[in-house]
């Protein structure tokens, strides 16, 4: 169970994406992405532009039945990687492992490459930009909505001009 927080605003994200995209220019060229939907479709969407890469596939992927964690199924499959031979497999974040293992296991010649790894599944990947604890909780811009916070001092206490 997460106990701290994180939230990645949409300047961070696009920011670590671009970071994400530098870093794999030494390994180009590239047949194509595989985006992992449904947290992989905004970093590979960047990532695909600053690599000048037109071919994206996605990896569908469910892990949970409800709230429970349950066997992985992939309910759409990346037809046009083949077997991941000179593809890039980009994820937001990679946790557990357990949908990385199951990506890999899909697309074994395939470099993989996230935003933000935890300990426990970070060895999966070949590329990530930041760690994150274990026992943190990631916000995506796309899970959040802005929300009115109310000043720290009401109308009525007004500072003196």
């Amino acid at each position: 169970m997460a106990v701290h927080y994180a939230t990645v605003t949409w300047e961070q994200l696009h920011r670590d994406a671009r970071a994400l995209a530098a870093a794999l220019v030494p390994r180009m060229p590239f047949k194509g992405i595989v985006a992992v939907t449904r947290g992989g479709l905004i970093p590979a969407a960047i990532a695909a532009r600053e690599l000048g890469c037109r071919l994206i596939e996605t990896i569908s992927v469910v892990t949970y039945d409800e709230e429970e964690m349950g066997q992985p199924q992939i309910i759409k499959s990346p037809d046009a990687a083949g077997d991941g031979e000179g593809f890039l497999i980009i994820d937001d974040l990679v946790d557990s492992g357990v949908t990385a293992r199951f990506v890999r296991e899909r697309l074994p010649k395939a470099y993989f490459a996230c935003l933000y790894a935890k300990p426990a599944g970070k060895a999966l990947t070949d590329l990530f930009i930041t760690e994150v604890p274990q026992d943190t909780w990631v916000l995506f811009p796309w899970d959040t909505a802005p929300l009115f916070v109310p000043p720290l001092v009401s109308n009525k206490k007004e500072c003196a001009e």
